[in-house]
């Protein structure tokens, strides 16, 4: 009688790791040299980015991490500075407007380059 074979078990499919739940798909997250490829600029660029302009990211365990969908939402939006600065002079459009030494201060600036007050001159 012929032998006949024991199926060999299937192994089971490894758990989730609990990382994985908890910080999501590693895909998501972005170290320097990565987050650098993405927005197509060179590390240190992104660096400064994080410090003058508010690019989100985390410098952990000596290295920088950034999610990606922050990084396409601080994309998407404009940078505080450049609200503020919009904001600023459209505080200042017309503040002057009835400053009586206002005319003064323009002609003097005029005569001091040298320059006619108007085009017409």
């Amino acid at each position: 009688m012929p032998r006949t074979r024991k199926p060999k078990p299937v192994p089971a499919s490894p758990p989730e790791s609990q990382s994985l739940a908890v910080n999501g798909p590693t895909a998501e997250v972005l170290t320097l040299a990565e987050a650098a490829l993405y927005l197509r600029l060179s590390e240190s660029d992104v660096i400064e980015l994080v410090r003058s302009q508010g690019l989100p990211g985390r410098f952990t365990g000596g290295e920088w991490r950034f999610l990606k969908a922050a990084i396409q939402k601080w994309l998407s939006t404009a940078s505080p500075i450049t609200q503020s600065r919009k904001e600023a002079q459209l505080a200042l459009a017309g503040k002057y407007k009835d400053d009586p030494d206002l005319t003064r201060i323009c002609e003097e600036a005029y005569r001091r380059r040298g320059r006619p007050i108007t085009e017409d001159d």
